[in-house]
């Protein structure tokens, strides 16, 4: 077994230890940005079925690979970047195997998603990005403001199936033991469900990566968003 795949295995393990103290199952989405697409391939004949990307060119580029395409069919790519709306045409037509957008963050870029998606009589499972953190330089719409975008999605987007919600967590939260992204994100989903009145456990909560998606998944996440710690460090 290679090592690559023996780190795989590791996150899976310690998930799966976590995963016995929580209410519902966790993704492992494997971080894929800047690695090559030989590691994608072996991680895939290991088990794992989800990656994710941070660049639209790169995850367009990665999921037409004659490798991807032919030695990894049931492959489900989630994007997890900032995505700009002039790209959506692009994007959405030239991208294979796209599962979720987990950074819709605007009722613009909402709205673009869904006019080009009813051209191709398609739907998309999406997340919405809280910028838990209030950080100017993140993306990601306010906690006190992602309600309205919600309610417009439901309303006017029908080829968008809105899961849940993702934030990228501070660098603060990832070095301290307080989690305060990890609990405003808890916070957001508690008051969607009194709002939309949807059940508790139908709402996805994306948060966590490499250095703290244990304490993600204690504190209620769903999917997890795990890079280096599988594939090694970035240059």
């Amino acid at each position: 077994m290679s090592e690559l795949t023996s780190r795989l295995n590791l996150i899976l393990q310690r998930i799966s230890k976590l995963h016995s103290h929580t209410r519902r199952p966790v993704r492992l989405v494997a971080i894929s940005k800047t690695k090559p697409v030989e590691d994608i391939v072996e991680l895939y004949h290991a088990g794992q079925r989800y990656f994710g990307e941070n660049y639209a060119e790169e995850l367009e580029k990665k999921s037409n690979d004659k490798l991807i395409r032919t030695h990894c069919p049931d492959i489900r790519w989630h994007f997890v970047g900032h995505l700009q709306r002039k790209k959506v045409p692009r994007f959405l037509t030239r991208v294979v195997n796209l599962d979720c957008i987990q950074t819709v963050d605007s009722i613009e870029l909402a709205e673009r998603l869904n006019f080009i998606l009813q051209q191709h009589a398609r739907k998309l499972n999406v997340l919405i990005q809280i910028n838990t953190s209030n950080e100017k330089q993140k993306y990601g719409i306010e906690p006190k403001q992602f309600l309205s975008l919600y309610d417009f999605i439901e309303k006017n987007c029908p080829t968008l199936n809105c899961q849940g919600l993702m934030t990228i967590g501070s660098m603060s939260n990832v070095q301290s033991e307080n989690d305060q992204d990890f609990q405003v994100l808890i916070q957001c989903r508690k008051d969607l469900c009194e709002k939309s009145n949807r059940n508790f456990d139908e709402i996805e909560l994306s948060m966590g990566m490499s250095h703290d998606y244990e304490r993600a998944i204690q504190a209620g996440s769903t999917i997890v968003r795990v890079g280096s710690s599988i594939f090694g460090a970035r240059r």
